[in-house]
């Protein structure tokens, strides 16, 4: 049986190990990353001001790695406003995977000078201090907003449109940075347009939290499932594995043309909200029998949403070899009971 790119990266890790950085390593994608990578026995320095991840992120992540394992994670509280702190997190980095970012549309519309403060201004400082300390590969978490209200399905990475919120504008500029310093520095970046990500350590809380843990734990709870429109909005929801999959893919490749891109980061397919809804629910309701009359509330639709997202992976496919293992169905069926124990 042959091996998968990935399956052949992991093992050459296994067999030597590098230096990572992971920002945002408290947060939802980053401990999965953390998670990953100590268990590929990596030494990984993290960078996190918990202002949108969790100290109980780490913790379970420490509770599933070995305690030599754990030895191998040193954690900063810092902020990558601060360009010390990036410094200090960059000393003798191999990769940088950088998750540190303001990732709410709806938040960016009320608060634009936050979000550009940490998408634009953080950014930066982690561009400048990975090329002053010389990484050999800078990845980081680009935005599927990015494409706007461009009409085409699926998405491709070279079509975009008019950015509709704050937040899709400061992750444009983000890829706009680190292309202008592939060109300027030789720095070599590559920036992962994700697509809908969930799965564990997703957080249901809050106003901005994700659809999937938010009707979870409402459901759960015997609360309202508010939709936003008539339900046919439509995403390419991606399980977490296949995201953690594709940071690591990024940052080994060898391949000299795979560098300073940007790539799509799902599985190229799309639910619509109505449909998501009765998959959860059915799901649901063999623990939670209240569930099986329900119905959801229909509300307006939200400023700065586009209407329906699907991706093309077929670049990443060629010329990362990124191949999703987890369809929608099978990335739920696998954290549902995380996101029950956890909601």
């Amino acid at each position: 049986m042959n091996l998968t790119k990935y399956e052949i990266l992991q093992n050459q890790l296994l067999e030597q190990p590098k230096t990572w950085l992971i920002t945002g390593v408290a947060g939802f994608i980053g401990s999965n990353l953390l998670e990953k990578l100590l268990k590929l026995e990596q030494q990984v320095i993290g960078l996190d001001n918990f202002s949108t991840g969790y100290q109980h992120n780490l913790d379970q992540v420490q509770s599933s790695v070995t305690a030599n394992q754990w030895k191998r994670f040193n954690f900063i509280c810092g902020d990558i406003r601060r360009i010390e702190d990036c410094k200090q997190a960059c000393q003798g980095v191999d990769f940088v995977l950088h998750q540190a970012a303001f990732c709410s549309v709806p938040g960016s519309i009320e608060d634009p000078t936050t979000t550009n403060q940490i998408n634009i201004d953080g950014f930066l400082n982690m561009l400048i201090t990975g090329r002053d300390a010389t990484i050999q590969r800078f990845v980081y978490a680009a935005s599927s907003a990015t494409y706007g209200d461009h009409p085409d399905l699926p998405k491709v990475e070279e079509k975009i449109g008019k950015q509709l919120s704050p937040y899709a504008v400061t992750k444009l500029v983000n890829e706009l940075y680190a292309e202008v310093f592939a060109i300027n520095y030789n720095f070599r970046t590559i920036g992962l347009r994700y697509f809908n990500i969930f799965g564990r350590r997703q957080d249901p809380n809050g106003a901005y939290a994700a659809v999937i843990p938010k009707w979870i734990a409402a459901m759960i709870n015997n609360e309202p499932v508010y939709i936003n429109g008539d339900g046919e909005t439509s995403r390419d929801f991606c399980y977490i594995d296949n995201a953690v999959q594709a940071n690591i893919l990024a940052a080994l490749t060898t391949d000299a043309a795979a560098t300073n891109q940007v790539y799509n980061v799902a599985v190229g397919d799309r639910t619509s909200l109505n449909s998501l809804y009765q998959h959860l629910r059915a799901n649901l309701a063999k623990k939670f029998p209240h569930l099986q009359t329900a119905q959801p509330v229909y509300c307006d639709f939200r400023p700065g949403d586009v209407r329906h997202s699907q991706a093309s992976i077929d670049k990443a496919s060629s010329l990362l070899g990124y191949e999703p293992t987890h369809k929608i169905a099978e990335g739920l069926a696998e954290a549902l009971d995380w996101y029950i124990d956890n909601q």
